[in-house]
This record gives C-alpha cells, sequence and structure tokens, in this order.
C-alpha cells in the first residue's frame, strides 16, 4: 500500500476541518548514496499527494509553485554556508566586521547568533522603519535591517527574528557584489537546481493563499500573492518555489547533493547552537529548551510542535507562515513537505496529523 492511500484519508479530514483550500503533501526518501560529482546514482525520487485549490479555485499539481515564506531561511543560511565553505567569510565572525554601520553590531552579535536566532534581535522590522506600503522595496527593507537595534543581550533567549537572516542577506551583497536574489540564484538555487526565484516574477502564477483579512486583502498589495509582495525580495520570506524546491534546500543540510557543503559546515549546520537555551515564537510555541542550528530548525523535544512527537530529536527543517513546513526525519531515513493553501495560524496544530500518517505508512 502506497503512503498516498494512508494520508490521503487524514488529510482531507484536516483539509475539511480546519478550511483549507488545499494542499500538496511530498515524500522523498533517503538514498543511502547521495547524487554528487563522480556518482552516477540518481537522487531517489519525489512523491506527492495533492488535494484540492488554492484561494482561487485552481486545482494543484505536483509542479505548483508555493510562497514559502520563513522556508526562505534555510535558502538565505544555505548562502552563508556557502560563503562559509569557500573560505569568503567564517560563522564565528562578527556582524561589525561586514557591516559596522548595523545597529546590531554589538559585541557577540556574530554571523552564527542571527542565523540561530540568539543574536537578541527584534522579530520583524518597525513599520515606522519600513511601512507596508506601495513604495516599500528592498532598498527599504535593507536600510530598516541596518537601523534595527537588538531588543535584548545575544545569547539570553532564542528570539525567532527575519532580522538575523535580513542582515545576513546584506552581508552577502557586500562579499559578492550582487543583489542578494542573484547571490541567492548563484549560490544556492542552480546549484541545488530548484526551480524558483525571489524578487520577480516567476514563469507562472504561484497558488493563492487564503488568509486572515487586513487592510491589503483583495488589493494590489496583498501578502503572498501580488507581484508587489513578490517584488520585495524578502530574504526571510520571499521565496517561490515548488515541494520539490523546498525539499531539496532541507535536504542539502543532510549532504545531499554530495560536495555541496563540506562535512564539517554540515555537522556544524546541524549542531545545536543555543546551549540549553529557551525560547522560540511566541505561546504556546515557546519552549524551556529550543534547539537551533545554523539556520535550520532542530526538533529536540519541543512540545507542542508541527512535527510529530515520534520525530527523532536530531530532525530538522522549517515551518512558513503561509501554511507550509519541510522537514528531514535522518532515522526514519525520509524528508516530507506540506505545502498548504492557507496561512498557517489556523491549522498548524493538524500537521502532526500528516507527518504521523506518513511516518506510519513507511513501517
Amino acid at each position: 500500500m502506497s503512503w498516498q492511500t494512508t494520508v490521503e484519508p487524514v488529510a482531507r479530514k484536516i483539509l475539511n476541518e480546519a478550511d483549507v483550500p488545499g494542499m500538496l503533501v511530498a515524500v522523498q526518501r533517503d538514498s543511502g548514496d547521495p547524487a554528487g560529482p563522480g556518482n552516477a546514482h540518481a537522487a531517489p525520487p519525489l512523491e506527492t499527494l495533492a488535494l484540492g485549490t488554492d484561494a482561487r479555485g485552481q486545482p494543484l499539481a505536483p509542479h505548483t509553485l508555493f510562497p514559502v515564506a520563513s522556508i526562505t531561511k534555510l535558502a538565505t543560511a544555505l548562502c552563508v554556508l556557502r560563503l562559509a565553505g569557500s573560505g569568503a567569510l567564517s560563522l564565528r565572525d562578527l556582524l561589525s566586521r561586514y557591516l559596522p554601520e548595523a545597529a546590531a553590531a554589538r559585541p557577540g552579535v556574530t554571523l552564527r547568533a542571527l542565523l540561530s536566532h540568539i543574536a537578541g534581535l527584534p522579530y520583524d522590522l518597525s513599520p515606522r522603519l519600513a511601512p507596508y506600503d506601495r513604495d516599500l522595496d528592498w532598498p527599504t527593507l535593507r536600510q530598516a535591517c541596518l537601523q534595527t537595534p537588538p531588543t535584548s543581550p545575544p545569547g539570553r533567549h532564542v528570539l525567532y527574528s527575519n532580522l538575523g537572516p535580513g542582515l545576513c542577506a546584506i552581508v552577502v551583497e557586500r562579499l559578492t557584489g550582487q543583489a542578494f536574489r542573484d547571490a541567492l540564484s548563484d549560490l544556492v538555487l542552480r546549484p541545488l537546481g530548484i526551480e524558483g526565484c525571489l524578487g520577480a516574477e516567476p514563469p507562472r502564477i504561484p497558488a493563492a493563499i487564503l488568509q486572515q483579512p487586513d487592510g491589503h486583502t483583495g488589493t494590489p498589495l496583498e501578502s503572498y500573492n501580488s507581484p508587489f509582495w513578490r517584488s520585495l525580495a524578502m530574504p526571510w520570506g520571499g521565496l517561490v518555489t515548488t515541494a520539490a524546491g523546498a525539499i531539496a534546500l532541507v535536504r542539502a543540510f543532510g549532504g545531499e547533493p554530495a560536495g555541496f557543503l563540506s562535512p564539517a559546515l554540515l555537522a556544524d549546520a546541524l549542531r545545536d547552537q543555543t546551549v540549553g537555551l529557551g525560547g522560540g515564537f511566541f505561546e504556546p510555541l515557546w519552549w524551556p529548551r529550543c534547539p537551533w542550528g545554523v539556520g535550520v530548525e532542530l526538533r529536540g523535544d519541543k512540545n507542542p510542535h508541527w512535527t510529530l512527537a515520534q520525530a527523532g530529536p536530531a530532525s530538522y527543517g522549517h515551518a512558513g507562515a503561509s501554511g507550509c513546513l519541510v522537514w528531514r526525519d535522518p532515522a526514519a531515513g525520509l524528508t516530507y513537505a506540506i505545502l498548504g493553501t492557507r496561512t498557517f495560524e489556523s491549522w498548524w496544530p493538524r500537521w502532526p496529523e500528516i507527518g504521523e500518517a506518513i511516518l506510519s505508512a513507511e513501517d
């Protein structure tokens, strides 16, 4: 019996009860023999289950593009790790080495701290510095990142923040001489064979996301669904990609393809950087121990969580506020993605049911 047969009734029940128009579930098993230079073995196949539609009634398909929100942070972290692998920077470097003018460039604020959310930065930019209106663009967001100071000393709590990836993206721009969206393509998307874009219109219209109404719903400034929103090129949340792209990002932290990152960098990226600190996002996603790697969330013993309780503590991935999750469980030998068409706040507690169904189908 296929995993789709096990997962479909669970997913359909959630779609109905949580009022989610549709979801795409994708699974890729570990090959045990990563593809890489000189290796003729192909990557294991990606298997998908497409159910329902997007918010505009368009049916979902295996190659549907999604705005994957904070899964973008995986791609931004991989940019930094790739530059570390080339010797252009070190994760131990202080932010002040590259951005001395940044308000966050305080003692103890390293690139590692920025990517593991222990730099003491606020969750997001102040509307005062970056008002969400027709004049907003990446240069304005860049300047707002540089002007935003920490709210607490580094290393005190895990305070999930969009600012850390934003500042790291500016470091990437300074070192490469490229706009971040171009550096992301050169360093990460093209080498991993990912169909995706940041700050540019994709070749086909992405899935529309149902969301809580706000002052911009149904306007040209609508979050996730408008060309304006996509044009902002936010390095913490603006990537548009497929299920295959999301899975490729998280599998890169597991050494696939071989040679993309060195074994030493891979081990460092998946090492808990928070040293037992508590923290997280907001209640109830605030934990006494909040392990985090370099850009990638580690499962640990967090409860409640968007992954199943049986997930290995060393499993890892990232969630996105647009209603998506990508997760790799090395102990189970698989990676899965859930890409929904409703923002996460109303239905993330149901995601573990899908993960449990996927895992049970593997037994």
